[in-house]
């Protein structure tokens, strides 16, 4: 699929975009893409990969994200869960007027705004209720709508329940040769993680030398290609995690690391903590 500027058109009669997708709705492939709209994302159920800019995570049990204009990312979820719910808002910087975030009652929002541009992760009480009224929202008439949108954006500029994704940087003036080598390169990845990938086969598959590859990745993502597809792994051996039959070095291989010490390294270097612990800090979250 051929990543390009994904189009957004308000829904009739708003001035912003809001859809509402559930567990009946077909799963579509996820793709590489961006647009110059602010964009709120929430899934009421499910888990997935976080694929953000430069930022990759994982999650489980729902998601409240904020993302800035052009700040390119996939989907969200890995298939549809019973029940479940995924809203999606999206909107224009001036979709109330070039002024208006400039009004003294939005000063929040307007914070809440410019922290987006790095991508925000919203958890606790704030993911819930803003959860709630965003499933409301999409059944509203247009004026009511747009009312509890701000209400929503308020509350979410005010929060302390949030955490940021640290993607500032990729935002960068997108061009379409750059998406379709990026998106070569994370399907590439996405679908040989468990196994070897090798810096000659990437570097073909984008017509580069491997030299010229490595400098083209690291500009684009300010991360090496290396710590690129461990972070690939990492999300994935955090699924796995959760899966209290699975052993450590069973997480490790399936995760594509061939070396159960390495496993290790690079999890504290992505994650912050080792294997065991992150796993302990799930059934405490559960218990």
């Amino acid at each position: 699929m051929k990543p390009l500027l994904e189009k957004i058109d308000p829904v009739f009669g708003s001035s912003f975009a809001i859809r509402e997708f559930t567990d009946l709705d077909p799963v579509y492939k996820p793709f590489w893409h961006f647009h110059p709209e602010y964009e709120i994302v929430y899934i009421s159920k499910g888990k997935g990969k976080r694929h953000i800019g430069n930022h990759i995570s994982y999650y489980e049990d729902g998601d409240l994200i904020f993302l800035g204009p052009n700040l390119p990312h996939l989907g969200f979820t890995e298939g549809h869960f019973k029940d479940q719910v995924e809203i999606v808002v999206q909107m224009k910087e001036d979709f109330l007027g070039k002024e208006f975030l400039k009004a003294p009652e939005m000063r929040e929002v307007h914070h809440l705004f410019e922290r987006s541009r790095k991508g925000i992760i919203f958890h606790g009480k704030t993911r819930e209720w803003a959860g709630a009224q965003l499933q409301a929202m999409a059944h509203m008439e247009p004026f009511d709508r747009l009312v509890e949108l701000l209400k929503v954006l308020r509350e979410l500029g005010k929060t302390e329940e949030f955490s940021s994704l640290n993607a500032d940087g990729f935002a960068f003036d997108v061009q379409a040769q750059h998406l379709e080598r990026i998106q070569e390169v994370y399907e590439y990845v996405e679908a040989n993680f468990q196994q070897e990938v090798t810096l000659d086969e990437v570097s073909r598959r984008v017509n580069m030398t491997v030299p010229a590859f490595c400098r083209y990745f690291k500009r684009l993502t300010g991360k090496t290609f290396t710590h690129f597809v461990n972070e690939v792994r990492v999300a994935h051996a955090c699924r796995l995690l959760a899966n209290e039959h699975l052993s450590i070095a069973a997480v490790s291989f399936d995760s594509g690391f061939n070396n159960l010490s390495h496993f290790n390294k690079q999890f504290r270097l992505v994650v912050g903590t080792s294997p065991r612990a992150f796993r302990q800090n799930l059934r405490q979250i559960v218990e």
